[in-house]
């Protein structure tokens, strides 16, 4: 028994000698996840609305830009910005610098699809209707459309959070400290595996908070429609022989 409690004691030492480091490495990461998504969320909207478009050259730059970012591995990219680019430029910027650009670019092409998908998903009738009260253009897509288009692109969106949280490890391979480097580092020098425990842990502490945020959000936007349609559906004081009437 004194033996347990006595390595239980050694663990818990090892662990408080660990998380300075991780901790420092995780605030990294919730630094890149939030620069990406800041800025690829609005960054997807007009391409989204470029593939869309009537104009033959916006419609293909934004397709072969998306066609180019979801055809790729991300990591890959990751090398081309940061190998590449100062080679061919001689514009050299840092790892993270370079990791945030290579990020929003990806994440705003996926969420492009998203979004178009959502914009597709828009009855055309709506588009008529706002036609015929005298809207133009810019007010049926910023007054009617894009207000229905999130309530239904949240759930992908709220994936593709998520899934970025995750693929913020993928930074290690240019050098950044985020957390799966630090948590590798660590592994390699006290060849302990606990540094990747306590990271896969930390991990699933971001991704449980965003599940929760996206559970929200989307409960939120729901009960909004759930009392339009009870609205609608409300049977009339006289109407007696309808069962909703009696509850």
């Amino acid at each position: 028994m004194n033996q347990i409690f006595s390595q239980l004691a050694e663990t818990m030492n090892y662990v408080g000698v660990l998380m300075p480091s991780l901790l420092e490495g995780a605030w990294v990461t919730v630094k890149l996840f939030t620069f990406t998504l800041v800025l690829s969320v609005p960054f997807g909207l007009p391409i989204a609305l470029g593939s869309n478009s009537k104009f033959m050259l916006f419609r293909w730059i934004s397709k072969v830009y998306i066609w180019i970012f979801r055809g790729t591995p991300l990591m890959l990219q990751l090398f081309f910005f940061y190998f590449y680019i100062p080679i061919a430029t001689d514009l050299r910027l840092d790892a993270f610098t370079t990791a945030v650009i290579t990020f929003v670019l990806n994440y705003a092409a996926y969420l492009a699809e998203i979004y178009r998908g959502g914009i597709e998903s828009i009855d055309r009738g709506q588009y008529e209707a706002a036609q015929s009260l005298g809207l133009d253009k810019r007010q049926t897509m910023s007054g009617i459309i894009l207000p229905q288009i999130v309530k239904r692109v949240l759930p992908a969106v709220s994936n593709e959070a998520i899934t970025l949280i995750k693929d913020t490890a993928l930074v290690s391979v240019l050098s950044v400290a985020e957390l799966f480097k630090a948590s590798r580092g660590a592994v390699n020098r006290d060849v302990n595996a606990t540094a990747f425990v306590i990271a896969a842990l930390i991990y699933l502490m971001f991704t449980f908070v965003l599940t929760l945020l996206s559970s929200y959000l989307e409960r939120r936007y729901s009960k909004y429609e759930g009392k339009e349609v009870l609205v609608k559906n409300k049977p009339r004081r006289g109407d007696r022989w309808n069962p909703l009437f009696w509850i």
